[in-house]
């Protein structure tokens, strides 16, 4: 009864268009701030001058306007400059994604298209929405690189980033990944958000996957862990994430959408047009 209600409950995340993981418990993922800039309301005083000028020249029908006759006609300013590259076909700036100020790849591009999902076990969105993932990567193209980023919110989250890479640095990252899911989210076995898993905890669940328990609970804390941490870390922050399942497309787009599934129809859409920006030199 309790497995078919944590997967009912996993299947409304699915059908959630906002459904997120902030790594505090029972808070609403924070929307993203506006990126444009609004302007600054002007001063007291400058409105007193405004309505002090406004009152003299309807007092004086006859008034002229104070302008100097040797000057220019004052020019319009220019619309604000919108790159070339965020017009993308078939997609809508500010609903299926956004532009990611100063947006950079995790890792160099290589002559690859990067997407990246950041994620944490313990988050029941990033459960989810996993298995629509796994499907997307059946028919990713050649030449997209995939890429998870685990999130350091704190707390439990941090150990679950540092038994991630952990399992990476020992070679079985990708077959234990959807297997961590199951354990917190369907079968009880860590805790995740219920609670702190300890070094030995994990190192005692890794050990299923054929590496010595207490050399996985003592890599944890190894130099190499420690550095992917830091970087995964560093670079979540550089790019404004705050909420998980969270996809970004070449360190520049952040997918937003109606629903997980709807990800994936924007996702391919961005791939196609970083694909074709990085063949337009060549064709010229």
């Amino acid at each position: 009864m309790k497995r078919h209600l944590t997967l009912a409950l996993l299947a409304a995340f699915a059908l959630s268009a906002v459904s997120a993981c902030t790594g505090k418990q029972d808070e609403a993922a924070a929307p993203a701030p506006d990126a444009t800039p609004t302007a600054a309301a002007p001063s007291e005083a400058e409105l007193m001058a405004a309505a002090e000028a406004a009152a003299k020249a309807s007092a004086d029908p006859n008034a002229m306007p104070a302008t100097d006759p040797a000057a220019p006609a004052p020019v319009e300013a220019a619309a604000p400059a919108t790159p070339a590259d965020t017009a993308i076909p078939g997609l809508k700036l500010g609903a299926d994604y956004e532009i990611i100020p100063n947006g950079q790849p995790f890792e160099p591009l290589n002559g690859k298209i990067e997407v990246v999902e950041v994620f944490n076990h313990v988050c029941p969105a990033c459960a989810a929405f996993e298995p629509l993932v796994l499907n997307w990567k059946k028919t990713m193209p050649a030449d997209v690189r995939f890429t998870y980023v685990p999130a350091a919110f704190g707390g439990n989250w941090d150990q679950y980033v540092r038994s991630y890479y952990a399992a990476q640095t020992m070679g079985i990252a990708d077959r234990a990944h959807a297997r961590v899911y199951d354990a917190i989210h369907l079968e009880d076995k860590l805790k995740g958000e219920r609670g702190q898993d300890s070094d030995a905890e994990l190192g005692a669940f890794y050990a299923q996957f054929g590496v010595d328990a207490k050399q996985f609970a003592g890599n944890m804390k190894s130099f190499a862990v420690s550095g992917k941490f830091n970087k995964a870390k560093q670079y979540i922050v550089s790019q404004s994430v705050n909420s998980t399942p969270t996809v970004m497309v070449n360190g520049k787009y952040r997918v937003l959408g109606r629903s997980f599934d709807d990800r994936f129809r924007i996702v391919n859409a961005l791939i196609a047009h970083e694909r074709a920006q990085a063949a337009a030199p060549a064709a010229r």
